[in-house]
């Protein structure tokens, strides 16, 4: 089986986070800039096989979109334009940071650890798999 990627896109950090082989666990992979995501994903795909790509799509409660909203979209085209083969599905990711901030101080983390950004973004692309995994 191939691994699948969980994506949470930012307007300066990305975090990502992927299944093992067999998809049963969800990790952490890394946070990239944004800007180097495409790069990023190229050398990735060239050394592991992914069958599916999740991203996390920021919506208000009423389904309207918020500020991130464009942002993501235009991620999605690109990774589509770059890699039309690849399958690409959006998941809501309401609050999606805010159990990524609880949950590192749920594990112990300590503030400054929490305060690094990108352990945010990575966490949050984390549980955005894992919910998916549980929900399919």
């Amino acid at each position: 089986m191939a691994r699948i990627m969980a994506i949470d896109y930012g307007g300066k950090r990305t975090g990502i986070a992927v299944t093992d082989p067999l998809q049963i666990i969800a990790t952490g992979l890394t946070t990239v800039e944004s800007k180097e995501l495409i790069p990023f994903l190229k050398t990735y795909f060239a050394k592991e096989e992914v069958e599916l790509i999740i991203i996390g799509l920021p919506v208000n409660w009423d389904e309207s979109d918020t500020h991130g909203t464009p942002l993501v979209r235009a991620a999605i085209k690109k990774i589509e334009k770059e890699f039309p083969s690849m399958p690409l599905k959006t998941v809501d990711e309401r609050y999606t940071s805010k159990m990524a901030k609880d949950a590192m101080i749920e594990m112990g983390m300590k503030k400054k650890d929490r305060r690094v950004k990108g352990n945010v973004d990575e966490i949050a692309a984390t549980i955005l798999l894992q919910e998916y995994m549980q929900n399919n």
